[in-house]
């Protein structure tokens, strides 16, 4: 049976990472989280106290490594060999994952790894630019989109899940921003790719957004 390569993008709280999670596991596939790559990379910023520039931001990168590990909790990201996992959800690095992100070096190095990643197939990966940088050639491209109120109220939900202390304001503040920033910067802006089919999840649950993508997936599969 073939292997494909299935490509998730969208905004903040769309349901991208949940939604990737259920699909690799119920395929066989290998799930990966690059927006965990670039929050891991903003962490390592946060605790260097440097300025926020080309110059520091590519000596960084050329001195760490990211590792993301699959282990019976799901995906562990590893920062310098490091288990960030939970802080890497931290509000600081939520916060500042948008600007780090749009650095040329740091997306350059990190969708290097994530090609790497992901050659062979198999992999089922969501982010913000993968079927229209990482991976435009992947077999099968999702955008999933939701209202401004779902994805608060995903996000909010998650926050105190985590034990993190967010009020709605808060929440729906960073997503507008996340998403001004991340739609207009001029390196790779999210965007969906011409041939990506658009799911909007503002109404679906996540069993009804992953059968879906499940569906798709296994017609290209079996074609």
């Amino acid at each position: 049976m073939k292997k494909i390569i299935i490509a998730i993008d969208g905004p903040a709280g769309s349901g991208k990472s949940t939604t990737a999670k259920i699909v690799a596991e119920k395929l066989g596939y290998i799930y990966i989280d690059t927006g965990a790559m670039y929050r891991a990379v903003t962490l390592e910023w946060l605790r260097s106290g440097l300025d926020m520039n080309d110059e520091n931001l590519n000596k960084m990168m050329d001195n760490l490594s990211i590792d993301l590990k699959q282990s019976e909790w799901g995906q562990r990201t590893f920062l310098n060999h490091e288990d960030v996992s939970s802080e890497i959800r931290l509000p600081d690095v939520t916060k500042y994952v948008s600007p780090i992100s749009a650095y040329s070096y740091v997306r350059e190095k990190l969708v290097e790894q994530q090609r790497l990643m992901g050659k062979n197939g198999g992999v089922v990966m969501d982010g913000r630019d993968i079927g229209t940088v990482v991976f435009p050639q992947a077999e099968l491209k999702i955008y999933l989109v939701a209202s401004i109120s779902a994805r608060v109220q995903r996000r909010l939900k998650e926050s105190i899940a985590k034990g993190i202390n967010v009020s709605e304001y808060e929440v729906k503040g960073q997503i507008v921003d996340r998403d001004d920033y991340d739609s207009s910067r001029s390196n790779s802006p999210l965007r969906k790719a011409d041939d990506a089919t658009e799911i909007d999840t503002s109404d679906l649950t996540i069993e009804q957004q992953s059968n879906l993508i499940i569906d798709l997936a296994t017609k290209i599969i079996n074609k």
